[in-house]
């Protein structure tokens, strides 16, 4: 039959959808008595953005209501619709009963019920004899993973709640706790007043325990995190978060008070706070800081395993040829061994860094100014812990540095370059026997540079480069009248093998005539394949002693770098840089091999490091770090991680982790253990266990769904 489109502006004669034009649409319209209506086959009804579809309405005049007989499907344009079998509900839609019916919010959340019914035009849906859950039921196993029973349930849409009385919360259809009366936000809530997914946690300094947060919402920009945390072990816990959000930035404080058996006779904790602020002119302001009761909180509670905490603040400003940061730093150590008195516990910093637009004498210059300065709370003049720096060094520098570089390109296709730098400094040093006093210092560096690339391009699309590099340096011999603490590890690799300076800081400058020379290859396939490498070695006019042996720079010459890099489509990259000295022998090893591929991952990283006083490393560094993910399923997977140490010939950390994820369920089990020790720190195994149901709230996406077997 002939479908039949009705554009109703007196539907049913409601002068309510006769002002906002109602769209009914059926297979057969008949009217009798002039007062009744009755659509059949295929209705749809379309009205201030709800859509009901059924086999047959009834509208009866009089009454001002509908009788809908089923398959029905009542949806509200947001993700949520009501599906029953036969219904009465006023002409709107926003009132009445619904039998045998299911509700689904936000495409995710079900609760099917004997009963539905709708009041205050569609603000309260009120359901009774309620089974309710997010996991997919199939035909073969109707029972879901996880499901709430409930004698009613009360849907309030604009408060975006859900209400329980008498809920049962069952696993695989067993009853595991019972609930008189419990709220929840529907899946639409991204924010609301409440418990948030406990998690539990067992280590065996601290014993079992329980944490369970408590969300307040403080506005539309704050918000308050409380998490009492309560272990076997007598542990009493309190952490806290507090969030800001402004126009311009955001603010958020946090930190935990403890009592606890490890340090009976005291209260343990953290504060720490961090922001960030957009400020006229592209200026940002980001500030963060940290301070701890004792060595060992946070790595006994897992907030942190740092050993060095640093609070600072600074506003920096970044344009196309333009740099400029100021910043003010505090630091704290809780490593062993090390005092806070004789480390730098306040720092200053200002860089302010330009390049120019228009060519240098046919080049391109920049300048850059710089002021540093740190202050120590001893007054001690000597070195008393025999680190090489008097315990209450203080220290202020300026320094100006101009830089320049022109670039020729030769018939022959080779690549001449002209490089200069132009540095003075300005120091004041107190409290240091040694080095007290005022000093200043200008040097300048000079360099030519050559290089020759060679290119190769295939039918095939394979490109290859090979690109030799000479380069000669002039710099100043150096000056043994200012401190170097700036710059005491250096790293000697690919990306620095063509400086100037490989110091990192501004205290040491890389002394003496030297040549860097190196070669470098890179091929790239367009199936996928790319490999890189590069060769190189510093050649000196003189012995150099700024450096130390493990750096790899030290001598007439330094050690051969060989790194070289392969990366495919597959998903594979490995990563090895290594440094052989004159004899031969490695000073410093690294390899890195990454492996990720649909289904499976690993990560496998070795360390070498040789011993060197002057690094402040009495022992060599011979690490092996692995770690290992495997989805079993869609929802199943693994993680797997440790670090072994061959010097100390033990393992250092391992880690296990379990989870599972599906369209109705977040579950994650993690397991692992700390082996190093120390006077304020002891080995350590954490396990901990959360489990979280998917559906309310809109916090956490759900995971890919459940597939039915027929």
């Amino acid at each position: 039959m002939r479908r039949l489109l009705i554009l109703l502006f007196v539907l049913l004669a409601s002068p309510v959808l006769a002002q906002d034009r109602a769209t009914l649409v059926a297979d057969s319209l008949s009217i009798v008595n002039d007062q009744v209506l009755i659509a059949e086959g295929h209705v749809e009804i379309f009205y201030r953005g709800q859509r009901l579809v059924a086999s047959r309405l009834t509208y009866d005049q009089a009454g001002d209501r509908l009788t809908i007989e089923g398959p029905i499907r009542l949806e509200d344009g947001t993700g949520t619709f009501i599906l029953a079998s036969s219904a009465e509900l006023t002409a709107d839609l926003t009132e009445g009963i619904l039998i045998s019916a299911r509700l689904v919010l936000n495409n995710q959340l079900q609760l099917a019920a004997a009963e539905i019914s709708r009041s205050a035009g569609g603000r309260y849906t009120r359901l009774s004899q309620v089974v309710a859950s997010s996991c997919t039921i199939c035909a073969g196993d109707p029972t879901p993973l996880w499901e709430i029973r409930a004698k009613t349930v009360t849907h309030d849409r604009d408060a975006q709640q859900i209400y329980f009385d008498n809920a049962q919360l069952r696993f695989y259809g067993v009853p595991v706790f019972y609930i008189p009366r419990l709220r929840l936000p529907d899946p639409t809530l991204t924010r609301a007043t409440g418990f948030l997914q406990p998690r539990l946690r067992s280590t065996s300094a601290l014993g079992t325990g329980l944490k369970l947060p408590y969300f307040v919402t403080l506005g539309r920009s704050a918000d308050l995190l409380l998490t009492p945390y309560l272990t076997t072990e007598q542990g009493r816990t309190l952490n806290l978060r507090f969030r800001q959000a402004f126009r311009f930035g955001q603010i958020s404080l946090t930190g935990a008070a403890t009592q606890d058996r490890l340090l009976p006779d005291q209260t343990r904790g953290y504060l720490a706070f961090e922001g960030a602020f957009q400020m006229p002119a592209d200026f940002t302001l980001d500030f963060h800081g940290i301070a701890v009761s004792d060595p060992a909180y946070l790595l006994d509670y897992g907030i942190s395993d740092a050993d060095r905490l640093d609070s600072r603040i600074e506003i920096s400003r970044t344009r196309r040829n333009e740099y400029f940061s100021a910043r003010l730093i505090g630091f704290q150590t809780i490593r062993e061994g090390e005092s806070n008195q004789t480390i730098p516990a306040l720092v200053t910093d200002l860089t302010f860094h330009r390049r120019f637009n228009t060519p240098v004498l046919g080049g391109e210059g920049g300048f850059q100014f710089q002021t540093h300065s740190h202050y120590r709370t001893s007054a001690s003049a000597l070195d008393g812990d025999g680190d090489g720096i008097a315990d209450g060094r203080d220290l202020g520098r300026a320094s100006a540095t101009a830089d320049w570089r022109r670039n020729w390109v030769l018939p022959n296709g080779m690549t001449l370059a002209a490089l200069g730098q132009l540095t003075a400094d300005y120091y004041e040093i107190g409290q240091d026997d040694v080095y007290a006093g005022p000093h200043s210092r200008v040097y300048g560096l000079a360099a030519v540079e050559l290089r020759w690339p060679w290119l190769k391009s295939g039918r095939d699309g394979i490109s290859q480069v090979i690109e030799p590099v000479v380069q000669l340096v002039l710099a100043p011999p150096a000056r043994s009248d200012i401190p170097n603490e700036d710059s005491t590890l250096v790293e000697f690799d690919e990306g620095n093998l063509f400086s100037l300076n490989r110091f990192p800081g501004s205290d040491a400058v890389e002394a003496g005539a030297h040549a860097n020379i190196g070669v470098s290859y890179l091929r790239t396939d367009p199936a996928g394949w790319n490999l890189g490498i590069i060769a190189g070695q510093v050649i000196r006019a003189g012995t150099n002693t700024q450096f130390g042996d493990a750096s790899g720079l030290s001598g007439l010459r330094s050690d051969w770098l060989l790194a070289w890099q392969l990366s495919s489509q597959s998903g594979l990259a490995l990563t090895n840089r290594v440094l052989i000295d004159p004899s031969q022998a490695l000073s410093k090893a690294e390899l890195r091999l990454d492996l990720n591929r649909p289904g499976y991952g690993l990560g496998l990283g070795y360390e070498f490091i040789e011993a060197d006083a002057l690094e402040d490393r009495p022992d060599a560094t011979s690490e092996l770090v692995a770690d290992a993910r495997y989805d079993f399923s869609r929802a199943w997977s693994a993680t797997l991680n440790s670090r072994y140490d061959f010097i100390a010939a033990r393992a250092a950390q391992a880690g296990l982790g379990l989870s599972f994820r599906n369209e109705c369920v977040d579950f994650n089990l993690s397991l692992s253990r700390r082996y190093t020790t120390s006077t304020s720190v002891k080995p350590a195994t954490d396990f901990s266990l959360s489990v979280d149901l998917l559906g309310f709230g809109g916090g956490t996406e759900p995971g890919p769904s459940r597939v039915c077997r027929r």
